[in-house]
């Protein structure tokens, strides 16, 4: 089951609907536990079953997971990062004709240095561009999304990334769906909210570090804004996760997998059942710094009018309601302030 997982002590879960054991509680773990949405995604209630308990504890334990058998294919996964680098590669001139202003980064292109995690003043090290959702006409929604940027020097960049948008997003209204049953709520809550939800997909280009950095690093150490992020395979390592004893341990997916982690909207919204684990990309040893590194994740957040409020399922006498009402939308503005986007 949890194939990269070093056990220092193991407990077992007994189902007794199905009359089988899961190994689901683990202390230490030297990666992040792997899961296979094919299990959900059959009609076995054992294999389904299992899912939805191997997710849920893993994101009650570390807020991470590595998805696999997710409706991504390689071909289109290999396409997009394709198209990505060559956009990273044309001149600083061009990329700026498409980083629109007043947006707040929504769309288009994000010049380097210009977001930082929140606390932090030195900017990371990267660019990126943005994707949005392009809302079906009878959405019917409560605020106007920005329309996405169409980059005239490649025809196919807005049509292969907006197709790995759909997948992307119809993967992760599965994971909500799990996730959903692992709380206790009716498998289909999320699914109003964030069909035509303001998602975000965000190729990020961290190019070659050329001086010592002055404390900066490619991402600084954050939790994520939204509900859940899904992120294909970045094209070098770099990315930590923070564990429950304070130690920072690799996140090293299998190939074509999907790492897939819980945000700070969702880690309120479950009253911290969820958690929101704090990760980072750091910088790689002095001698790959000519090395540049692409990642493609992409933020999955929900219609602006959903409240965050902490669920009842969630709360009781050992945990206490821990946040204030708040929607998604006051939410996401608050910390794109904090993290110098507006």
């Amino acid at each position: 089951m949890y194939q990269t997982i070093s056990f220092h002590f193991l407990s077992f879960l007994f189902l007794s609907e199905f009359g089988i054991f899961v190994l689901l509680k683990f202390i230490k773990m030297t990666n992040i536990p792997s899961v296979d949405l094919a299990d959900f995604l059959s009609n076995d209630p054992v294999r389904k079953e299992k899912f939805v308990q191997e997710i849920g504890v893993a994101y009650s334990e570390i807020g991470f997971a590595s998805i696999k058998n997710h409706f991504l294919s390689d071909a289109l996964m290999d396409k997009l990062y394709g198209e990505v680098k060559d956009f990273f590669a044309l001149p600083e001139d061009v990329k700026k004709n498409y980083e629109m202003e007043g947006l707040g980064g929504q769309r288009g292109y994000i010049s380097f240095g210009k977001e930082h995690a929140k606390g932090k003043k030195e900017g990371d090290l990267k660019e990126f561009w943005h994707f949005g959702q392009e809302p079906s006409n009878d959405a019917n929604l409560t605020e106007k999304y920005p329309d996405n940027v169409n980059v005239s020097e490649q025809p196919s960049f807005n049509e292969v990334g907006l197709e790995a948008y759909r997948l992307l997003e119809k993967t992760g209204m599965y994971v909500l769906r799990a996730l959903s049953l692992y709380i206790g709520l009716d498998e289909f809550y999320y699914d109003k909210w964030i069909t035509d939800g303001n998602s975000i997909l965000r190729p990020i280009h961290y190019p070659p570090i050329e001086s010592e950095p002055k404390g900066a690093v490619r991402a600084g150490a954050h939790g994520d804004i939204n509900l859940i992020t899904l992120l294909m395979g970045a094209s070098a390592g770099g990315l930590q996760v923070l564990r429950n004893d304070g130690e920072w341990i690799e996140a090293k997916p299998e190939a074509g997998n999907l790492v897939v982690n819980v945000g700070d909207m969702l880690e309120r919204h479950t009253n911290n059942k969820l958690r929101s684990t704090i990760h980072r990309v750091v910088n790689p040893p002095k001698e790959e710094w000519k090395n540049p590194r692409y990642s493609i994740p992409f933020f999955m957040h929900p219609r602006s009018e959903m409240k965050l409020n902490c669920l009842k399922e969630c709360i009781d006498e050992k945990h206490p309601k821990a946040f204030d009402d708040i929607t998604a939308g006051e939410f996401l503005n608050q910390r794109l302030r904090e993290i110098g986007l507006i």
